[in-house]
């Protein structure tokens, strides 16, 4: 565990020092709840001034020297404090005596807990805030009484008084990473950041607990958080504090909301003293919150509940539970979510035996993708006879809870319950969903349709056919496929998941082929009947997101994968361990951050895709091959190889369809490690398999892969008598597919070919406005090394460009980078950047131990390899080059 880490607050961090350093000539009072960072902000806008320019010092305020005259201040006061002195004359010798240390400097004074001043301090702090050459820093606690003199500073317009606000979800995953020495993945930042309230001291504490019960655990360099929570003295201790003594009436208001939040306002005050609720609303245990018409009340703070569930007794806890769901039911479940809080209440209390109402509630919950809670409230059905329904439920929900094997033992328990067409599919569609996806089991499919064949009802053949579909899109049987989902479409009878299912089948496989705006067609219809299939079948929002996703990818459209990695589905499935929502979606934003050159965020987002989804037999095999493009891009060799092996050995049979982003990523992966040819032959051979399968839209990134790696003239024909290449067959596919991004990519491959670097330059400028920055970045560096030759000004325009890309963008080590550009040896890159900084070559002679001659002839070289003509060219020149264009030593 490393020490404690200062994260974020950079705008704060600002304010502060623009306030201490007099430049907006007031002070600045900084307001928060115990442990949100006021004292840790104080200390680093305090450290971070200059001495030898200002007077600086920091005191904190305790209660020990709250009783005691300038016993808050007594760190920076001198100890020999003259007697005999009337309070007046004691102020203004203590004054003084600031001054007299400052020496001449503008004093810069920061109090730490001000609110907890003695009233001489209060007043010493209020004087010198008035004074000639003085700034006053400090920080308050909400909800303490203030010194008149500390609040005497706004009211009389000496200082600025800001509210310190909770880190955001970012900020938190930042403080995470640098606590636990490594990033933490988005699901376990995302629900430590909500139970912690954005309190940096509660965010320590909570990991602290976490690690020491054995629920952090780090897989593929991420930290990932099981969900359990063990609370430790130290933090029970801690919200103990905060919540202090209560009344047995504010308790029973504070226990109601802890199991029953949000619960209606109304609705506590029936069950409970009404003075009580307001009590424990004015002490800030409890807040009001508006929604819609209703008025709903929840704890302060989410850490208050865990508090109170675990130190509640037993029998309080079933007895509480009990009110609540007697009190919703007595005045009717109005709400669609008041069912599945009845039925959580009637299992905590002991008091159902309702298997219906524990169905209808799972069924809720695992439509709001909260795969524990679905689970729970699955097996309670079960238990209580809920027969096929409850099994058929509560298998879908293992499988999708990574539990494949005994899904399949649930569905087992009740094959002799099938006794009809209905309960017929729905057992085998489950239990085909199980061992295909689950189990790996390709004989499934045949298996699944010889079953469907004795099904005399359309609407049962219809859900049959709409699961055989996907499935063999899955393995590649994409004619079946289509013929199978289209006849799903044709049949009126068709329920309406199974349609829908059908349609994100054939929205895919669209998708693939390059038809992006049918294919966009498909998912808009499927999204807009999401009311009408989420119920039955809510796992159908992967198929969208997973053919939703390949057209945005396919499309360049990284705008369209930041809103649906933004969109509640994201939400849902991260809060509620829906490990392959949560897990695809990190992939999208790793794809996402690494088309923009952002290789960082791209490699840590792939990571923690690869961590959560490190058990499943679906997606894993997909995230190590985004991993190995990110470690492709950033020239981590070592690490594409390891993600390219593991994509290997945890890609499905059953996923085949993601076969071209696999072979992409293993001509990455041996482009990174100088084998280039060995990329081509992997890109060629791709190239001629998606022309077979007719998945031109795979094949348009493919091609422009080759493009990338410099073969733009490179045969990429159907047999090895076609005279077809890359760039004719771009230009050909740019009619035929749609969107923006074909005819760039057909225009990038003629450029390239012909060598046209002012043609390259406006390339590079078209990328850059969608974003695609390392293709962008490739582009502009090919048009660098096309004009290079040419020299004038061109040249500085397209050095200029380059640079400005290299400077927005991560690290990045590509061919197309390397390729064309002048190796410097590691003494001429020195001098390079001496000589561009402006040092003369005398003195650069000095400074490296040579003479002035040999500088001179290291640049003359510099000079001619880069194209420039002397110094006033060598600058930009330098910042075009990508940092591998620099060899090792002479």
């Amino acid at each position: 565990m490393n020490p404690w880490s200062f994260v974020g607050r950079s705008a704060e961090l600002r304010r502060l020092t623009a306030a201490a350093t007099g430049e907006t000539g007031r002070g600045l009072f900084i307001s928060g709840i115990a442990g949100i960072g006021k004292s840790r902000l104080l200390r680093e806008g305090i450290e971070a001034l200059s001495t030898d320019r200002y007077a600086v010092w920091l005191a904190s305020a305790n209660v020990a020297t709250a009783g005691l005259p300038f016993g808050g201040l007594v760190q920076i006061l001198p100890a020999d404090q003259p007697r005999g002195l009337s309070p007046a004359a004691i102020l203004r010798w203590a004054l003084d005596a600031l001054h007299q240390q400052a020496a001449g400097r503008p004093i810069v004074l920061g109090v730490d807990d001000a609110h907890l001043l003695d009233p001489s301090s209060a007043a010493l702090v209020y004087l010198l805030a008035r004074s000639e050459q003085a700034t006053v820093l400090g920080t308050l606690r909400n909800g303490e009484q203030l010194p008149l003199p500390i609040r005497a500073l706004w009211t009389d317009d000496l200082v600025d008084h800001t509210e310190l606000a909770p880190l955001d979800v970012t900020d938190t995953a930042s403080l995470l990473a640098a606590i636990l020495g490594g990033p933490v993945d988005h699901p376990s930042a995302e629900r430590l950041w909500r139970l912690s309230g954005g309190n940096p001291l509660l965010v320590r504490e909570l990991v602290l607990a976490a690690n020491a019960s054995g629920e952090l655990t780090r897989s593929y360099e991420v930290w990932r958080w099981t969900g359990r929570l063990e609370l430790a003295p130290s933090l029970t201790d801690l919200i103990d504090a905060r919540i202090g003594q209560l009344t047995p009436e504010v308790r029973t208001v504070v226990e109601l909301v802890a199991f029953g939040e949000p619960i209606g306002l109304t609705l506590l005050s029936r069950a409970t003293d009404q003075t009580a609720v307001e009590t424990a609303e004015e002490r800030g245990l409890i807040a009001v919150v508006r929604n819609d018409r209703r008025s709903n009340v929840r704890l302060a703070h989410p850490l208050y509940g865990e508090v109170v569930r675990r130190q509640c007794p037993v029998s309080r806890t079933r007895r509480l539970a009990g009110q609540l769901a007697d009190l919703l039911e007595g005045t009717g479940k109005r709400r669609r979510d008041d069912l599945l809080r009845v039925a959580v209440w009637r299992l905590d209390s002991g008091s159902t035996q309702d298997p219906a109402l524990l169905v209808n509630a799972a069924t809720q919950a695992f439509g709001r993708y909260d795969v524990p809670l679905a689970t729970r409230l699955a097996r309670a059905a079960l238990d209580a006879e809920g027969g096929f329904d409850a099994a058929e439920l509560l298998a879908t929900i293992l499988m999708f809870g990574d539990q494949p094997d005994e899904a399949i033992r649930v569905l087992d328990r009740v094959a002799g319950l099938v006794s009809n067409g209905g309960r017929r599919s729905r057992w085998l569609t489950v239990r085909a969903m199980v061992s295909y996806w689950g189990l790996s089991r390709e004989s499934t499919v045949e298996e699944m349709a010889a079953s469907a064949a004795e099904l005399a009802d359309p609407a049962d053949h219809a859900r049959v056919s709409a699961f055989e579909a996907i499935m063999r899109l899955h393995r590649l049987d994409t004619a079946t496929a289509l013929r199978l989902a289209w006849a799903v479409l044709d049949r009126p009878a068709a329920p309406v998941a199974a349609r829908e299912l059908a349609r994100c089948t054939i929205a895919h496989l669209q998708a693939a082929r390059g038809e992006l705006t049918a294919s966009g067609r498909a998912i808009a219809a499927v999204e807009a009947d999401a009311a009408r299939w989420r119920g039955d079948m809510p796992y159908l929002q992967l198929a969208l997101e997973l053919a939703r996703g390949t057209r945005l990818a396919l499309a360049g459209d990284l705008a369209g994968i930041d809103a649906i990695v933004a969109a509640e589905f994201a939400d849902l499935a991260d809060a509620g361990d829906f490990r392959l929502g949560s897990g695809y979606l990190s992939i999208l934003r790793a794809y996402a951050a690494r088309m923009r050159g952002r290789t960082a965020d791209a490699l840590r987002a792939s990571l923690g895709a690869c961590a959560v989804l490190a058990t499943s037999r679906v997606y894993a095999g997909l995230a190590h091959t985004e991993r190995a493009q990110a470690a492709a891009l950033r020239g981590d060799t070592a690490q594409a190889a390891e993600a390219m092996a593991e994509s290997d050995r945890a890609q499905a049979p059953g996923m085949a369809v993601l076969y071209p982003w696999r072979e992409q990523a293993r001509a990455a992966t041996l482009a990174a490690g100088g084998d280039l040819a060995g990329a081509v032959r992997v890109l060629t051979a791709l190239v001629q398999r998606l022309q077979v399968d007719g998945f031109a839209g795979h094949e348009v990134l493919a091609l422009h892969d080759l493009v990338r790696y410099g073969r733009p003239n490179a045969p990429v024909g159907p047999t090895e008598d076609s005279r077809w290449t890359v760039s004719w067959r771009l230009t050909d596919l740019a009619g035929s597919v749609d969107g923006v991004l074909p005819p760039l990519l057909a225009r990038h491959a003629w450029a390239a070919a012909h060598g046209a670097g002012e043609e390259l330059l406006d390339i590079a400028d078209r990328f850059a406005g969608l974003e695609l920055h390392v293709w962008a970045a490739e582009a502009a560096a090919t048009a660098v090394s096309t004009l290079r030759r040419a020299g004038g000004p061109p040249l500085a325009a397209a050095q200029q460009r380059l640079g400005d890309l290299l400077a927005a963008i991560d690290e990045l080590r590509t061919p197309a980078l390397a390729t064309g550009q002048p190796a410097l040896t590691a003494r001429e890159h020195q001098i390079a950047r001496l000589a561009a900084d402006g040092t003369a070559s005398r003195t650069i002679a000095e400074q490296l131990f040579l003479s002035p001659r040999t500088v001179e002839n290291h640049l003359q070289r510099v000079y001619s390899k880069l194209g420039v003509t002397g110094r006033n060219e060598l600058r930009m020149a330098l910042r075009a080059m990508p940092d591998r264009s620099v060899t090792a030593a002479e």
